[in-house]
């Protein structure tokens, strides 16, 4: 289990996220849980789109760079979209939603892993 962090701001974003590296976690990421709080999320690396379908929470996505750099942020995705993409993404973090909101982040902020 993860933090995120905020490095442009300084600011915790999210202290339980995990980090999915292995094909199965990529492919179940999110689905099997009915909600999922802003306090939580998962991490994507080598990822530059998902689907929401066969999800029962509406979620935050926030697409990076190999950096870390915020290229695109999605506030709600509701579930059983078919695409949602960013061209130029490495990672992908799915957070719950109102996490962005609730925390002021940014396009071109920094977000890391602790």
């Amino acid at each position: 289990m993860f933090a995120l962090y905020n490095a442009t701001t300084g600011r915790l974003i999210a202290q339980r996220i995990r980090r999915a590296d292995r094909f199965l976690d990529r492919a179940v990421g999110l689905l099997s849980r009915r909600s999922v709080s802003p306090d939580e999320g998962l991490w994507i690396e080598g990822c530059a789109a998902i689907h929401t379908i066969g999800m029962r929470a509406s979620i935050d996505v926030v697409f990076l760079d190999r950096e870390g750099t915020v290229l695109r942020e999605v506030e709600i995705a509701r579930p059983w979209r078919t695409l949602i993409a960013c061209r130029g993404a490495h990672a992908v973090v799915e957070l719950g939603a109102g996490a962005l909101r609730a925390n002021d982040i940014a396009l071109g902020d920094r977000l890391t892993l602790s």
